[in-house]
Formats: structure tokens, sequence, C-alpha cells
């Protein structure tokens, strides 16, 4: 599953879209509201890792894929958006 570019990218995607989810819902209430700021560092760190390895991925994606620039900006936008990534799989299922 992994040796397909798209399938990785769309692998990565996802992890990077939950884990970002799980900060903005979960790990964020409970420092600010609740007062346990422990979620934020553990979720923040393999969000962190998550987000790295989606821009890397997605780089990539330029030379196994043959992406072109705007593609690949959109894809770096939407890692900054909740839900972008669920997002911009769907319009690139749907483009090809």
């Amino acid at each position: 599953m992994l040796r397909n570019p798209h399938n990785r990218f769309r692998l990565i995607g996802t992890l990077e879209g939950i884990s970002f989810l799980l900060l903005l819902c979960i790990a964020m209430p409970l420092k600010y509201f609740a007062d346990i700021p422990g979620p934020v560092t553990i979720v923040g760190m393999i969000h962190g890792a998550l987000f790295s390895l989606y821009i890397l991925t997605a780089i990539s994606m330029l030379f196994s894929a043959s992406w072109r620039i705007p593609r690949l900006l959109g894809a770096i936008i939407c890692a900054f958006l909740p839900f972008g990534p669920f997002v911009f799989e769907r319009r690139l299922r749907a483009s090809r």
C-alpha cells in the first residue's frame, strides 16, 4: 500500500488531519478549560511529526506523481485548516 505515492499521501494526510482535530478538539480544550496541559504536549508532538511528514510527502508528489506547484501549494494550505487534508484528498480523487 505504501509503495504507491498516492496511497502514501492519502494515509499520511489522513493521520495528519486526525492528529490536528485531536489537538484542536480534545487536547487544547483540556488544557485551557480543565487545566490539564499534558495531552497538548503529547498530541502536539505527534501532530508536529505528522505535519512535517505530510509536507515532505506533498513535496515528493511533485516528482513521483508529477504534481504542479499550485497543487503542492494547495496541499500545504489545506494542512493548516481543520478538515483541510480530508477535503484536499477528496478533491484530488475527484480530479483523477
